[in-house]
């Protein structure tokens, strides 16, 4: 075991469950009939989702299902709750976390769309979890194992403030008590885990209170970021011509005119779409002198290769659109934010490519290319960024490790702040997230991957 995983391990920034809303825990699952054939599916995908990523020996199997199905849209939404079974603990570090990992209670939501499924949400804790009705016990249940000083007789008013104003600011209701105390205790965790990743950042970044702070980490994985970026499966592209200019000092294609505004991917793991759209938005502004809002929906819905919501790689994505014979604009065919038949028209699309490439991953040269070229898309580890807020982040290196990419974004420039350098990073997760919908990363040292899988489409 490397010397700093017991570290993160006790600081509980190594990813785990999440305790089950209320109306799940207790749930007695000897009492549930056998599952329904029709649920079985749906049942053993939300499965395979909860498994993904997790070595031989340490998967876990189903056990009781039961749930209901509705229509939807186009599709039908299955409504689940499920008994999970995961092997013993044999890791006596794992095992001291505050959530013990035996038998689990779990419920998923799933969107079964034109014969695919999508998983919306994840909600999965230990069956034996009480939750009571007394405040101080609801904090001091989700405060991590390290945490060993008394609290301030404060906290609970204090932190009911802040609660309070979060739901204010981003306009939350929750559908009965019981969820919304359990949003509360997630919320709660998500600061103490905030004040860690803070503490820990060796930037000028600030991390707390963002729209994000009442998803549990699983939550917010499964909706807004894209694992399969870790598998590397996408199509191959050709390594790109170096550029032989030494890169400026700083750069900005938002001041040159070469990026649209700010977009929203939505509860949708769509990123991978957001950033290429953003990369070829930039080139043809380069080549043909027009900045166009271009569309996400028709990659989703038209992209045979990638997964829509479930997440794509951006290598696919160019292959698409060549294939395809261009992309359309937002306004001719508008995002939804799930997948849909593809309405792709030809006689509507205002743009093309002729190719794709890989670039270079020395972060100079990648500067670069980008100061000559345009706006890149790559892949980050997203790591700490549920809670960003503003600055230049930096977070230690095995918290962000650069080959366990699981978000698309758009590079849009660099430059130095205090003497700290930084890329300037396109999010799409809408204006009122960081600053004004940008994310701003330490340059230098391949920060959390972002030169791991750098791309661009080109435009002759």
């Amino acid at each position: 075991m490397a010397f700093w995983l017991p570290l993160l391990l006790l600081l509980g920034l190594i990813p785990g469950a999440a305790p089950a809303p209320a109306e799940l825990r207790g749930a007695g699952a000897q009492a549930w009939g056998p599952p329904s054939p029709a649920l079985l599916g749906p049942a053993r995908f939300a499965l395979e989702m909860y498994n993904r990523g997790r070595a031989a020996g340490t998967r876990a199997v189903l056990g009781a299902v039961r749930g209901r199905v509705r229509r939807a849209g186009r599709g039908s939404l299955y409504s689940l709750e499920a008994t999970l079974e995961e092997p013993p603990c044999n890791d006596p570090m794992v095992c001291q976390l505050p959530v013990s990992k035996k038998t689990l209670l779990c419920s998923f939501e799933i969107l079964d769309e034109l014969g695919k499924h999508m998983l919306l949400r994840r909600d999965c804790g230990p069956v034996d979890t009480k939750v009571t009705d007394d405040r101080n016990e609801t904090w001091t249940s989700v405060l991590p194992l390290l945490s060993k000083d008394p609290l301030p007789q404060d906290f609970s008013v204090k932190m009911a403030s802040v609660f309070k104003n979060f739901l204010i600011t981003y306009n939350r209701t929750y559908a009965t008590k019981e969820e919304a105390q359990w949003r509360l205790s997630v919320f709660v965790s998500n600061m103490m885990r905030a004040q860690k990743i803070q503490a820990l950042d060796q930037g000028t970044a600030r991390y707390g209170v963002t729209k994000f702070s009442d998803l549990t980490e699983e939550e917010f994985r499964t909706i807004y970021l894209n694992p399969y970026l870790r598998e590397d499966s996408g199509k191959k592209m050709r390594l790109a011509k170096p550029v032989n200019d030494p890169a400026p000092p700083t750069w900005d294609w938002r001041s040159k005119g070469a990026v649209t505004n700010v977009k929203n991917q939505g509860m949708c793991g769509s990123c991978w779409a957001f950033s290429v759209t953003g990369n070829v938005e930039g080139q043809w502004y380069l080549n043909r002198g027009t900045l166009l809002s271009l569309s996400e929906q028709e990659l989703l819905d038209c992209d045979k290769m990638d997964k829509a919501c479930m997440g794509g790689f951006p290598s696919n994505a160019y292959s698409a659109i060549k294939n395809l014979g261009g992309l359309e604009t937002e306004d001719d065919y508008s995002y939804r934010g799930y997948m849909q038949a593809c309405n792709f028209s030809a006689e509507k699309a205002k743009v093309y490519i002729n190719d794709s490439v890989e670039l270079s991953q020395n972060e100079e040269k990648l500067a670069a290319w980008l100061a000559k070229k345009g706006p890149v898309s790559v892949a980050i580890n997203a790591f700490g960024m549920q809670f960003y807020r503003h600055g230049i982040s930096r977070p230690l290196r095995p918290l962000c490790s650069p080959w366990l990419i699981d978000h698309a974004v758009l590079l849009v420039g660099y430059g130095n702040r205090s003497d700290i350098p930084f890329w300037a990073i396109k999010n799409s997760w809408g204006t009122d997230w960081g600053e004004e919908g940008y994310y701003y990363l330490h340059r230098g040292s391949g920060a959390c991957g972002v030169n791991t899988m750098a791309s661009s489409a080109l435009v002759d």
